[in-house]
């Protein structure tokens, strides 16, 4: 099972990007998703978590900012970031839990709040 992520970019403060994490190679239910960010020099933190089929959860510095949805038509999570802080600057990792096969992160994707 690989997860690739991708919309990642440059963007101004106050600006919005949609990043995506595709997953291929199983067709498992999926028991939770997550996105992580790694802001420069820091360590990796949660911001948002989804259970299946909707409970959701946001880090205090993401919430009402970020929100996390899926499609399942396409194994597909995302993350639509609005109203981007410079502190939102930094690698954003996607994580899914897969029923029966485990844990997978997703490559990264580079995330750079800047005017």
């Amino acid at each position: 099972v690989q997860l690739q992520a991708s919309g990642g970019g440059l963007v101004q403060p106050g600006g919005s990007l949609r990043l995506s994490c595709s997953a291929s190679g199983s067709r498992n239910s999926i028991d939770g998703m997550a996105w992580y960010h790694q802001a420069p020099g820091k360590q990796r933190e949660l911001i948002a978590s989804l259970i299946p089929p909707d409970s959701t959860s946001y880090a205090d510095s993401v919430k009402g900012r970020f929100t996390i949805s899926r499609d399942n038509t396409k194994n597909t999570m995302f993350l639509q970031m609005n109203s981007l802080k410079s502190e939102d600057t930094g690698v954003y990792y996607c994580y899914l839990n897969i029923h029966g096969v485990g844990t997978r992160w997703g490559q990264g994707t580079l995330v750079t709040v800047s005017s």
